[in-house]
C-alpha cells in the first residue's frame, strides 16, 4: 500500500496517483526507500508524504496540484547521507541544506520534463536557506509542507510509541 504519513487512504486509488504515475515506480525513486530520513522514515516515504500534502493544499486553493505532486516526490532525489556529508564537507563547500535541492533538481531532470513551477519548487524548497526568493504559491506551500512533513515523521512514531505502551 501507497499511504502519506497520518493518512488512511490508499494513493494509487486517488486523483493524486494519476499526476504522479509516470515517475512514482521508476528506478531512481526506488533507490530512496533504502535510505533512512529524519531518523524514522525513508527518503521515499518523506518525499511522498511532501507530495501527497503538497497535492492536497494545491487543489484546495486552486493551484497548480500536479506540479506540486511531481515536485514533492521529487524535491529530495539524491542519494547520499546527508549526516555525512555535513561531517566530512570542507569548510568551503557549501552545507546540505543550501545544495541537496538543487542536486535533487538535476537527478529529476534526468527521470522527467520539467515544468518552471516544478522547478523553482525542487530549487527553493529549503527556502530561506536557499536564495532567491520563490517565484510562485507552489514553491511557498512546498516549503511548509516539507517543514511539516519532517515534524511529523519524527513525532508520529514517538506517539505511536506512547499510545501502545499506555495500551499495555
Amino acid at each position: 500500500m501507497l499511504k502519506a504519513i497520518c493518512s488512511r487512504k490508499e494513493l494509487r486509488s486517488t486523483s493524486y496517483y494519476s499526476c504522479v504515475d509516470d515517475i512514482i515506480g521508476c528506478r531512481e525513486l526506488d533507490r530512496l526507500k533504502d535510505i533512512t530520513h529524519h531518523i524514522s522514515t525513508t527518503r521515499f516515504q518523506h518525499c511522498v508524504n511532501v507530495s501527497y500534502y503538497s497535492y492536497i493544499i494545491c487543489r484546495k486553493l486552486r493551484l497548480d496540484a500536479r506540479s506540486a505532486a511531481r515536485a514533492g516526490l521529487l524535491h529530495d532525489l539524491f542519494y547520499y547521507n546527508r549526516k555525512e556529508y555535513n561531517s566530512t564537507r570542507e569548510k568551503k563547500q557549501p552545507s546540505h541544506s543550501s545544495m541537496h535541492s538543487q542536486i535533487a533538481l538535476e537527478n529529476a531532470m534526468l527521470i522527467t520534463d520539467i515544468n518552471p513551477v516544478e522547478k523553482d519548487m525542487i530549487e527553493k524548497h529549503m527556502w530561506p536557506v536557499t536564495r532567491p526568493k520563490p517565484k510562485y504559491k507552489e514553491t511557498y506551500i512546498i516549503t511548509i509542507v516539507d517543514k511539516y512533513c519532517a515534524v511529523m515523521e519524527f513525532c508520529v512514531p514517538k506517539l505511536q510509541n506512547v499510545v501502545n505502551s499506555v495500551k499495555r
